[in-house]
């Protein structure tokens, strides 16, 4: 029913101890390039709905355009123009070994290096996620780091936030826990500030990304990045949010609807089976309302047997060998980024008008939370987390979700009560079943679409602050 808990537990215990192209470029830099998604019908008010917004509390960055891969400093790489600028190997600057952690194969690679620009962050840090999108043909991967700037001056090391492949031919997809200097941890797929309720608290205040894209020793192809950046946020503690006014206009997506459910038992290698694979199913409804999906060559894995056979694709292409799960959040929209012309990323969204938003532009949203079985009315469970994808809007403003905690994908469409549904999702803090005080994701979301936006979705991705 919910991705496995270990990072978003810990994470909880240490705060607590303590006290968007292709999609998305926020702040698109003086170097320019055409933001990015699709195609759907305008909605009105995307302005007054930011102007209404609560105040910023998140900053979007994104490299993507052939002027955004030129403007890093290079070390063997190059930028690739065309229809989708990418950032590939020119020259390798040496070769490096690398031993597996989760199979102990030792290997050599060619690899190149490109450094971002650092990016002043327009809020005050305490947790950053970074996203990128890449093509890694067999015989290839790529490692993408951060490091930030507090606001004294002092850098962290370089963080290492993710070891990436679309395949698991050559290397385990893998995060790299536990790393620490002692004011930032990394969380899995989250850099988090130790001690963010202190009054003299440690504040991520710039930051910049490294990529290192490696390949077989004489390989004539290597991998080519289309999109990498991050999201940074200060999202207050609540366990409470404040109420946003619905639009008051009807108006739902038409999304595949999987069950995560009707797989449960199977692949258990992956995450224990279907029962938790509630973020690919959620990631492979959306991929599929864009028309992609995986080919019969890609599907040949899985048992003949199963039904939806691109759910137990869309696990395997997720899984993270270090987190055990298919939950991790840049993984994920890294995973739909290998589709054609598609594009993703990890961001946090303020309220439910900014859902809507996007929705009215013809962007369905996935989203985390967490809740009780009492605070949402008709879930019928609870739960620690979990991702189901927002599909639209009653008139009356409530929330309609393709659920795949749901016995069948008859079963998936759920229609959620606005109130209770946007406090789940954005507040920060909640009680536990136990009484205890637990996390929430305070609003975090991926987005998935085209590559080449529409000039409506663009428009609605600048008024929630993602471009």
């Amino acid at each position: 029913m919910t991705a496995p808990t270990p990072r978003r537990a810990l994470l909880a215990v240490a705060l607590a101890a303590a006290a968007v192209a292709t999609v998305p470029g926020g702040r698109a830099s003086a170097a320019g390039g055409t933001p990015p998604a699709g195609t759907g019908p305008a909605g009105a008010g995307e302005a007054e709905a930011a102007a209404a917004a609560p105040a910023k509390t998140v900053d979007n960055r994104f490299w993507y355009s052939y002027a955004h891969w030129r403007a890093g400093a290079h070390r063997g790489t190059t930028a690739l123009a065309g229809a989708r600028p990418g950032l590939v190997i020119d020259t390798p600057a040496g070769r490096t070994e690398y031993t597996d952690p989760h199979t102990a194969k030792k290997s050599t690679w060619e690899y190149a290096v490109w450094t971002s620009p650092v990016h002043s962050s327009g809020v005050p840090g305490t947790e950053a996620i970074a996203s990128w999108n890449a093509h890694t043909p067999a015989g290839t991967w790529i490692q993408i780091e951060l490091r930030a700037t507090y606001g004294g001056g002092t850098a962290t090391p370089w963080y290492v936030m993710g070891r990436w492949a679309s395949g698991d031919g050559d290397i385990r997809r893998t995060s790299v826990d536990g790393q620490t200097d002692g004011k930032t941890t990394v969380w899995t797929d989250t850099l988090a500030v130790d001690a963010p309720a202190k009054a003299d608290g440690v504040r991520i205040a710039h930051w910049q990304l490294r990529l290192t894209l490696h390949r077989k020793p004489g390989a004539a192809q290597g991998p080519t990045v289309w999109l990498a950046g991050a999201m940074v946020s200060d999202v207050p503690d609540r366990f409470t949010v404040p109420a946003s006014l619905p639009a008051r206009t009807a108006h739902e997506l038409k999304v595949p609807r999987y069950s995560q459910e009707v797989h449960k038992g199977r692949y258990p290698q992956y995450d224990n089976g279907g029962e938790a694979w509630c973020s690919p199913t959620s990631s492979q409804m959306t991929i599929e309302y864009w028309g992609r999906r995986p080919s019969a060559g890609e599907l040949a894995w899985v048992d003949a047997r199963y039904p939806d056979p691109q759910v137990c694709h869309a696990a395997r292409s997720t899984y993270d060998s270090a987190y055990k799960g298919c939950g991790n959040w840049p993984f994920n929209a890294a995973y739909a980024a290998t589709y054609a012309d598609l594009a993703g990323v990890v961001t946090r969204l303020r309220s439910l008008a900014d859902l809507e938003v996007l929705i009215r532009s013809g962007i369905p949203v996935i989203t985390s939370q967490s809740f009780r079985t009492e605070e949402l009315t008709g879930a019928g469970y609870g739960t620690a987390g979990h991702l189901m994808t927002v599909v639209g809007f009653t008139a009356a403003g409530d929330v309609i979700a393709n659920d795949p905690n749901s016995p069948d994908n008859a079963s998936v469409r759920r229609v959620y009560k606005r109130r209770e549904w946007e406090n789940a999702w954005l507040r920060t803090k909640r009680h536990n079943s136990s009484g205890k005080v637990a996390s929430g994701s305070g609003g975090i979301c991926y987005l998935y679409a085209p590559a080449r936006p529409s000039v409506v979705q663009i428009a609605a991705l600048r008024a929630v602050g993602v471009l």
